[in-house]
């Protein structure tokens, strides 16, 4: 039998949902300075990727079952590892400072731990 998480308001009680969403609005301060012609390029990828994390864990939470909520977890977890490639590229490019690459690099991987650790708490 298959052990269902309940949470009293769902993903607006899970710690790690505010801070993706923190994660995506620093995203976009920041590839709101990237070049004008990266508007359909890096500078939609790292924001659909960065929106999508805080997405998939409340789409999950909504979702009938454990089984459900760890999938699309592990579908957060991987537009995190997006995201953090995409800003690898970006500070290459020099589309954005050592401090505030730094800044995103640290907040997604905090994201990234807490995801791992409801993963393992379910």
């Amino acid at each position: 039998m298959e052990k269902v998480v309940k949470l009293n308001r769902g993903y607006q009680d899970l710690q790690v949902w505010h801070k993706a969403i923190a994660l995506a609005e620093s995203v976009y301060r920041a590839t709101s300075n990237f070049p004008r012609d990266e508007i359909y390029g890096l500078t939609s990828q790292m924001r659909r990727a960065s929106v999508s994390i805080a997405s998939n864990i409340a789409e999950g939470s909504a979702r009938n079952g454990t089984k459900e909520f760890m999938q699309f977890l592990g579908i957060a977890l991987g537009s995190t590892a997006e995201l953090k490639t995409q800003l690898y590229i970006a500070a290459r490019l020099l589309y954005i400072e050592k401090q505030a690459f730094e800044a995103l690099l640290e907040q997604s991987g905090e994201v990234e731990r807490m995801l791992n650790g409801l993963l393992k708490s379910l």
